[in-house]
């Protein structure tokens, strides 16, 4: 038999790759120490990026979010990835939907942006545990971050997954990453731990090679730590910050080559209960030109922050614990919403005066939505969906378990025990050392007593019969992700004491609230008793059309006081109308049912509901309304007030 001839597709192709592929190998990104710059390709090349996180944006916006940035005279993106995002649980990875990375960086190849990636594995980022996985911690002894060799086994199995998933997209290899970041911030870490440092480096450069260019970042005091003979150093500072000053330290640890601020902050994160933070336009737009007129390259965090949907906020430790708001809009150039700012035009302004920026106008906002006010009808207490929301049954233990203990991550448990005497007259209730982390809601007899709160509120007053069922629904509000970076356990780390009695012979009741709120209200077979009055953690929904066009939109919960809220069985996140600032929830229209489909709303409030259980779509956002009489009370002498400044901490 005759051999086949080639097809004529290849005989098209083979002359193609043939002139490609030298191509391919005259692809680099170097330091040029010599004149103090980088290199692209071998010409001189300066990166003026922007962060945005693709976990805090739904995937069906991420082109769109991509798209602006790039009008807006960026030349190069910059972001993290969360190990806890990909590895929900040991060995079992998730790459899909909204955590497909490779998918992300294909979009922002299409819209002609390089990218410097920061892949950890600690990124903080103001993310639940600063993207470490909260899995570790079921080793109690693990020393996070250091040479310890569980937590090194963890990380090189992790790595030995995300790092051959991005070799191909590396800049010499055809891709569009220009650059990778060892660790983060590492400077800022107690441990200082510079074996750490090297064996990531040495990973680093297993997995992917000698020609990627590795970085650290670190605030100016931390460089000394936080740097590694081998890995390029970078600072991160603000508008406020002395420029030439700072430079000028980096110089004693970079001495030669480009002048990099990879944070350059153009707003600030939200704590709840203080003000929402803002940067002003002329001091971010006055900062960038300085920097861009000495030649150096800028990483603009954050140019779009998105949300912290769901329960994947992070905490900072600043005399007490500080959880971070649900919307981390940031005050970015591109707000949550995805609308360009007044912001990005100034910046846009500067970045043309160095660089081609796009040509056209960019796109104007989103349409918006208003919608209500919707009056939410009672579902029933928590107590009561107990078989549903933990189907296997509780766990017992003499002596109450944590959240890591028995495998629950986010979200809730309940701790439940009955009391062995009458307590006739109104007896302290408190948990030692500060045990309650972070919020506890406490029923006898499903009557709601209060709130036990970490650093905040340590005792209650309780009466009860024998007999009588004492519950505590304990509340995750996020777990450190920069401070202390201390392991931070949930749950109740201490037994309770009531009295002068410890409380055992406990019952946990790991709580999956997002399964039942997806998989069974919808089903409508819930018909259950509920109280005439509640008090506590209570369910409410409602069901509504849409009659006109759909937009984005802003959940508005006035008179409300704290939970949780899902649109159509999507956790948008934590709501805290007595704290503040956030006032509103972000809601992307694409979670929203068009005209012929009923929207279901659902609520989980904990503590109290308003006389009308009202809730409204706005089409502007409210950020910055914290009420700071609320709580004076309960602060005491030594604890930050709401309306202190706070130091600015890295990310």
């Amino acid at each position: 038999m005759a051999p086949k001839k080639p097809s004529c597709l290849h005989s098209l192709l083979l002359p193609l790759l043939t002139l490609l592929l030298p191509q391919a190998d005259t692809r680099s990104f170097v330091v040029d120490r010599d004149h103090d710059r980088f290199l692209l390709d071998g010409a001189p090349f300066r990166y003026v990026s922007g962060s945005l996180h693709y976990f805090r944006v739904p995937r069906v916006l991420w082109a769109d979010r991509l798209l602006k940035m790039r009008w807006s005279g960026l030349n190069t993106i910059q972001f993290y990835v969360p190990w806890n995002y990909h590895e929900p649980q040991p060995g079992v990875y998730n790459f899909n939907g909204s955590r497909d990375l490779i998918a992300f960086l294909n979009e922002a190849a299409l819209a002609n942006l390089l990218v410097i990636l920061r892949p950890g594995p600690y990124i903080c980022a103001e993310w639940e545990m600063g993207g470490l996985p909260s899995w570790l911690l079921r080793k109690p002894e693990i020393h996070l971050r250091t040479s310890d060799p569980d937590f090194l086994a963890a990380v090189d199995s992790w790595f030995k997954v995300l790092l051959p998933k991005i070799y191909p997209w590396l800049y010499h290899n055809g891709g569009n990453i220009i650059s990778i970041q060892v660790e983060n911030e590492y400077g800022s870490y107690r441990a200082c731990d510079s074996s750490y440092m090297r064996h990531l480096a040495g990973l680093f450069r297993a997995l992917l090679g000698e020609k990627i260019l590795l970085f650290t970042t670190d605030g100016p005091e931390g460089l000394q730590c936080g740097s590694l003979q081998g890995l390029y150093t970078t600072v991160d500072f603000g508008p406020a910050d002395n420029m030439t000053k700072i430079f000028t330290l980096l110089r004693k640890y970079e001495p030669h080559g480009p002048l990099v601020n990879s944070e350059y902050y153009t707003g600030w994160l939200d704590y709840w209960g203080q003000n929402h933070s803002t940067q002003s336009v002329s001091a971010v737009t006055k900062g960038l030109e300085n920097m861009l007129e000495l030649g150096a390259s800028v990483n603009m965090y954050m140019f779009h922050g998105g949300t912290n949907f769901g329960y994947w906020n992070g905490a900072d430790k600043k005399g007490r614990f500080l959880p971070i708001t649900t919307s981390y809009d940031y005050d970015a150039p591109i707000s949550e919403a995805g609308d360009p700012t007044p912001k990005l035009f100034a910046l846009r302004n500067v970045i043309s005066k160095f660089q081609e920026v796009p040509l056209g106008p960019l796109p104007p906002p989103s349409p918006k939505m208003m919608l209500g006010p919707l009056t939410l009808h009672l579902v029933g207490h928590l107590l009561a969906f107990l078989d549903l929301l933990c189907p296997h049954g509780p766990i017992n233990s003499i002596l109450p378990m944590t959240f890591e203990a028995v495998k629950q991550d986010h979200g809730f448990m309940l701790y439940r025990t009955y009391l062995t005497h009458t307590i006739f007259e109104p007896t302290p209730f408190w948990v030692p050392n500060n045990g309650v982390h972070d919020r506890a809601y406490v029923m006898v007899d499903g009557v709601f007593q209060g709130v036990l709160e970490r650093n905040m509120r340590d005792k209650l007053f309780l009466m009860g019969k024998l007999g009588s069922k004492l519950d505590i629904l304990l509340e995750n509000m996020g777990r450190l992700s920069f401070g202390s970076n201390s392991s931070d356990f949930k749950g109740l780390l201490e037994p309770p004491i009531l009295g002068h009695t410890i409380l055992t012979q406990w019952m946990m009741f790991p709580l999956k609230i997002d399964n039942l709120v997806k998989w069974w209200f919808p089903l409508q077979l819930l018909k259950r008793p509920h109280p005439q009055a509640p008090s506590g953690p209570t369910f409410y929904s409602k069901t509504f059309p849409i009659v006109g066009s759909v937009g984005d939109t802003f959940l508005y919960l006035p008179g409300w006081t704290k939970g949780q809220v899902w649109i159509n069985g999507f956790n948008l996140g934590r709501y805290w109308t007595t704290q503040g600032p956030q006032q509103t929830l972000y809601v992307p229209r694409f979670l929203l049912f068009p005209k012929g489909a009923l929207n279901k709303i659902t609520l989980l409030e904990l503590e109290n509901v308003p006389l009308q259980p009202q809730v409204q779509f706005l089409d502007k956002p409210i950020l910055n309304s914290t009420l700071h009489g609320l709580r004076i009370d309960s602060l005491s002498a030594d604890t930050l007030s709401a309306s202190e400044p706070m130091e600015l901490s890295g990310h």
